[in-house]
């Protein structure tokens, strides 16, 4: 049965690589130094947000409802697994309106106060 290869050391938690691989076909065997990709450096729960995320074609509030979790969740989730992406947090632009469109979505009852606030800091 085939395992996921580690991308992190279960033990130090420092990068992983892959030293051999086997053809499934003809067993052929190659020897070196083999670089994972970035997203299997990703633990499983980060794996698994990015599915719903994809899943949910990156509707935050599709995702809030598949995990059962709140909007300042999701994003924090989302920036914890772009970190982990090697992409670096920059403040997002002002955007003339935005807050007039949280306290929208706060009065139509889409969000709840405690995410409204957080998303105006």
């Amino acid at each position: 049965m085939a395992r996921e290869a580690m991308g992190r050391c279960p033990v130090c938690g420092g990068e992983t690589e892959v030293t051999k691989i086997t053809c499934n076909s003809c067993d052929t065997v190659i020897e070196g130094h083999f670089s994972l990709c970035k997203f299997c450096k990703l633990t499983n729960d980060q794996k698994a947000f990015l599915d719903v995320f994809i899943k949910c074609r990156g509707n935050i509030k599709e995702v809030e409802k598949e995990l059962g979790i709140s909007y300042p969740t999701v994003r924090n989730k989302l920036e914890d697994v772009a970190a982990a992406l090697g992409h670096k947090g920059e403040p997002e632009p002002y955007v003339p309106g935005k807050n007039k469109e949280i306290l929208d979505k706060l009065n139509s009852g889409e969000i709840t106060v405690e995410e409204a606030v957080e998303l105006m800091k």
